[in-house]
């Protein structure tokens, strides 16, 4: 089952052949929004009922739920309720501009601390203060994108602050040996997974001992119509508790029968593509690319506590 909060990263079809010159390479590119990944800061995002925005308490409180609810859809773990000890909080308050009315979303730590500031657009003021539910909604929508652009930013401030950061420092990736490959491809595919990724940098292991990533690749052979057969190879990419962080898929069909015994440099195509896709999602994991959207004020400062929970 496809988990909703776990991005995908989708290869075009890699032309698997018995004989002559190696299959192309996987070309293309799955796009930002197919590469983004949820980095959530700490276990919850507290969204504070706001009691400075302009707004009566009961739109107050529709507001927050909706906010929620837009941040979760947003792959960012939120819920609409009083601050608890380690949540992370979203503040929301309004400031009258002109004729308008203009929503200010702040985060804080779990110690009140402001790390970041993020703002919708303007609404008139009319309309803000009548707090139409449709309204409120399309603010929520709004504003889920920019915060989670924001936890972002955080993210990546804090990690570049600490030392002992996955961005200052080599991913320790566990590449597990690969199953369900007929042949010899498990072993082949294996070998060349540890040998193509550890080319980007990351050190590789086979052990899970103070592995920060691990790397899982499961193949599935299924037989189709007219002696054909259909070779899955699916690269997860988990935390060391077993949270999947992201995944690679490659999908082929071959006639039935072609890698039963050598996968030989298939199995040298096929990691080097993944290990393209899975270096992706380690460097994305560590903060070492810049977060989409636009600039959003952010407060750098090492990590510290239960907020230095990292990804």
């Amino acid at each position: 089952m496809v988990r909703r909060l776990i991005p995908y990263l989708l290869f075009p079809l890699l032309a698997l052949s018995a004989c002559g010159d190696l299959p192309e390479p996987f070309l293309g590119n799955p796009g930002a929004t197919a590469r983004r990944l949820a980095r959530p800061l700490s276990p919850m995002l507290a969204v504070s009922f706001p009691s400075n925005a302009m707004l009566t308490d009961p739109a107050g409180r529709t507001l927050a739920g909706d906010l929620a609810t837009a941040l979760q859809a947003a792959d960012v773990p939120a819920l609409a309720r009083e601050p608890r000890a380690n949540d992370w909080r979203l503040i929301t308050r309004a400031e009258q501009r002109g004729r308008t009315v203009v929503p200010i979303f702040t985060v804080q730590d779990p110690e009140g601390g402001e790390q970041g500031t993020t703002e919708g657009s303007p609404v008139p003021t009319d309309a803000w203060a009548m707090a139409d539910v449709l309204l409120l909604r399309a603010v929520s929508a709004e504003a889920a994108g920019k915060v989670s652009d924001l936890l972002t930013s955080i993210r990546v401030a804090r990690d570049q602050a600490d030392p002992n950061s996955l961005y200052n420092r080599a991913a320790k990736v566990m590449v597990a040996d690969v199953t369900g490959a007929p042949g010899d491809g498990n072993v082949a595919l294996t070998r060349q997974m540890r040998a193509k990724l550890a080319a980007y940098g990351p050190l590789i292991q086979t052990s899970l001992s103070g592995a920060d990533f691990v790397v899982k690749g499961k193949v599935l052979a299924v037989a189709l119509p007219n002696r054909q057969q259909r070779i899955e190879i699916q690269w997860y990419v988990n935390t060391a508790s077993g949270d999947e962080r992201g995944r690679v898929i490659q999908l082929n069909e071959i006639p039935a029968g072609t890698l039963d015994r050598f996968w030989g440099d298939v199995a040298v195509v096929v990691a080097t593509e993944a290990s393209a896709g899975i270096n992706d999602v380690l460097n994305r994991q560590s903060g070492r690319e810049p977060p989409r959207g636009e600039a959003v004020s952010i407060k750098a400062e090492p990590a510290q506590g239960a907020a230095a929970a990292r990804n």
